[in-house]
């Protein structure tokens, strides 16, 4: 399909550049098919579900993956930043350079080499290889929890472009650019749907006896990517890594057995379900790698609703709830959000998609 399909004005102010607080206090947009638009809030989730309902989110939990760093190339050091999206191996990360025309293969980079930086902070890497768009893969000079631990010593939240450039991470988008229930390190951009959650809200939902159940995949910086081709064919995703357990599939697919449906929090919950969905509707326990991109006419195997952002002009993930509801009516329910005042993107609103399978 043509790219500029998913093409749409979004003025400036629409931008969120914090969360609403309480998190359960932003706006939720409810789509149905055939039905007309409802705005409510997020706390108002329990009363859209029925008892048995599963609620999948993805426990991720985001790691602080921007790095400013120097280049070393004998007398010559030039500045470079790098975005870590994707971890091969206990000491190396796929990595974002920009500008990556500063960076060849054999370079080392120095990050955390400043003057509010102490030395155990200081972290060194070489660049083992170089791909396209800047991509290069980073051989750092620690490994495992040791790397780990630099990183959060030296690294910064990755927040979206379109907040960065407006303003710099501080202490507070430690808390809120991260759910309540995260767990598992890896992420370098956050399950933004499920930003909205509270204990309360939690507790509201057990009390209504919607199930909860939880998948891992560990979102990478290629979501903030731009569609550059002219045909969503010609588009090549990130892999990202992802997780279902055999318990979390065995309980996903009694929930179906019985008739309930499942709700994906978030597009990355609904990308690594339909990953790990077979052709008989039922889902298998999976891990690994996924590419997976979802368009209109893609037919879902496993996913009855999804609660999701709002998304960027032109990008896969707004492909994607296009596939879901629909791209004439996708098109409508933005118009709709941008008229009547939504926050969009990663700290904005959230809308309740009821799949449509016409």
């Amino acid at each position: 399909m043509r790219v500029d399909l998913f093409d749409f004005e979004l003025p400036e102010e629409r931008i969120a550049l914090r969360p609403a607080e309480p998190r359960d206090s932003a706006r939720m947009l409810v789509v149905r098919p055939s039905e007309e638009f409802a705005d409510l809030r997020v706390g108002e989730l329990p009363s859209l579900l029925e008892p048995g309902d599963v609620l999948v989110l993805n426990d991720t939990r985001v790691i602080p993956a921007q790095l400013k760093g120097r280049r070393v190339r004998g007398e010559a050091v030039a500045h470079v930043d790098a975005t870590l999206h994707m971890r091969t191996a206990p000491d190396r990360w796929l990595a974002f350079m920009r500008p990556g025309k500063r960076v060849a293969v054999g370079d080392r980079i120095q990050f955390g080499h400043d003057a509010e930086t102490c030395m155990l902070g200081q972290l060194d890497a070489t660049v083992i290889e170089k791909g396209e768009a800047g991509e290069a893969l980073l051989a750092f000079d620690v490994s495992g929890p040791a790397l780990d631990e630099a990183l959060h010593a030296v690294g910064h939240i990755p927040l979206p472009p379109y907040i960065a450039s407006k303003r710099a991470d501080d202490e507070r988008d430690r808390r809120d650019y991260q759910t309540v229930y995260a767990r598992e390190e890896g992420a370098v951009a956050a399950p933004t749907a499920g930003l909205h959650f509270t204990p309360e809200l939690f507790a509201a939902l057990a009390a209504k006896g919607i199930e909860q159940q939880f998948v891992t995949l560990h979102v990478g910086a290629g979501t903030f990517l731009p569609v550059k081709a002219d045909d969503t064919a010609e588009h090549k995703m990130h892999s990202e890594i992802g997780h279902v357990s055999g318990e979390t599939a065995a309980a996903l697919n009694a929930a179906r057995a019985r008739g309930s449906r499942i709700v994906a929090v978030g597009t990355t919950s609904l990308r690594l379900m339909e990953s790990a969905a077979r052709a008989d509707g039922t889902i298998a326990a999976w891990s690994g790698p996924t590419d997976i991109f979802i368009t209109p006419g893609y037919r879902f195997k496993f996913v009855d609703a999804l609660m999701t952002n709002f998304h960027l002009p032109r990008s896969t993930l707004f492909m994607l709830v296009s596939a879901f509801c629909g791209l004439d009516r996708m098109q409508g329910v933005y118009a709709h959000a941008i008229a009547d005042g939504y926050r969009f993107y990663s700290y904005g609103d959230a809308s309740l998609l009821f799949r449509d399978d016409r």
